[in-house]
């Protein structure tokens, strides 16, 4: 299990000091500013940062937290890298003997992370991947907003600390890197060659990917005993698919029986009694199904915009409806927005999933927008 690192409190700084040397240290505060539409917010986190109120701060895997005033505890989690994205990272670390000698220098260098994210594992986070929660009464929280800018002097000293978030101490790193490098164990004698013995040989260029509207031939299978022949053909369809997202896409999202079993049922109109499940599945995939199945709670600043545009909303579609129409009467439940036979779900996205009802039953009623004035027409 990875461990957990303890970082003191920072003093108190004069007014002027500055946040984020580095290059990576400016584009987490990127995320952070990029994210926030509240620039008093900003500026409120900024001057905590400084007053030297911020108690010590741990940084785990996925989890950046510390205390404030008052015993407030402010988090802010950041999504781990999955081990076959670890390994992807690995590869591009190894593959440049520079790469891990910056690293111990504690440098994080370019070419790297762009390496890294052609290899579809983003080290960098994003609009929206910085996830704050704490403790304190106010909607717009400037705690972890000071949490994340004293994070940027972390990762300036030391790019480990990203890396940490994402998963991975430095500890572990260094010695999946020296196993890497560790001659191989003898192999038996057989016919043919290592798949790694026969790349390294120099093999020619790998063909690109197939045309995304290669249609999926049957195999058209004999019957033959013991065999059901029609879960065969299923199976090897939906390899053929997962494979064409695979070479597509450059990674596969890993899913659980469940999700599988949906998207098994909406690829192939499977009647396995998840029709709901499988209409979410069709419009938004693994984030659609989410959306129908679970109810969340947005962080408090993800909240309180995605009120905002909802009411952004709102007011241009009654402009649209006429003068003499009553106000759409709106009920609110965590990331649900319900108005008359309509409901609008936030998704963990940042995208909104439309809902009619059906009976007693919600039901998905098509793709996410980004925007929900879209969804009230």
């Amino acid at each position: 299990m990875t461990a957990a690192r303890g970082f003191p409190a920072f003093p108190r700084r004069r007014a002027g000091a500055r946040f984020a040397t580095t290059w990576w240290g400016g584009a987490w505060l990127q995320a952070l500013e990029d994210t926030s539409l509240d620039q008093t917010l900003l500026q409120q986190g900024r001057a905590y940062a400084k007053s030297g109120q911020l108690g010590p701060i741990t940084v785990s895997p996925g989890r950046l937290a510390a205390v404030a005033e008052h015993e407030h505890d402010a988090v802010v989690r950041v999504e781990q890298l999955s081990d076959a994205a670890w390994d992807r990272f690995l590869d591009q670390v190894a593959a440049k003997a520079g790469h891990i000698a910056a690293l111990l220098d504690r440098d994080m260098p370019h070419d790297l992370v762009r390496a890294a994210e052609a290899a579809g594992v983003p080290l960098l986070p994003g609009v929206g991947d910085l996830e704050p929660e704490c403790s304190c009464p106010d909607w717009a929280c400037r705690h972890t907003a000071a949490l994340c800018y004293q994070a940027s002097w972390l990762l300036d000293a030391d790019p480990f600390v990203l890396l940490l978030l994402r998963g991975r101490g430095e500890r572990e790193l260094i010695e999946a890197l020296r196993l890497r490098d560790a001659p191989p164990a003898p192999r038996p004698a057989r016919a043919g060659a290592p798949a790694r013995e026969a790349f390294a040989r120099g093999v020619p260029p790998l063909p690109e990917p197939p045309p995304l509207d290669v249609a999926y031939t049957p195999l058209g299978l004999e019957p033959a005993p013991g065999v059901d022949v029609a879960a065969l053909e299923l199976l090897a369809a939906s390899a053929a698919s997962r494979a064409r997202d695979l070479l597509t896409r450059g990674h596969l999202p890993v899913l659980t029986e469940h999700q599988d079993l949906v998207r098994l049922s909406a690829a192939f109109g499977l009647d396995l009694g998840l029709d709901a499940e499988a209409a979410a599945w069709r419009h938004g995939g693994a984030a659609g199904l989410e959306a129908l199945e679970t109810a969340w709670t947005p962080a408090r600043q993800d909240l309180a915009r995605a009120r905002a545009m909802l009411e952004t909303a709102l007011e241009t579609a009654l402009e649209t409806v006429g003068e003499g129409e009553p106000p759409a009467e709106v009920e609110t439940a965590r990331n649900r927005w319900t108005i008359g036979d309509l409901q609008l779900r936030y998704g963990r996205d940042g995208r909104w999933y439309p809902f009619e009802r059906r009976g007693d039953a919600w039901w998905p009623a098509g793709p996410p927008e980004r925007d929900p004035a879209a969804l009230l027409g």
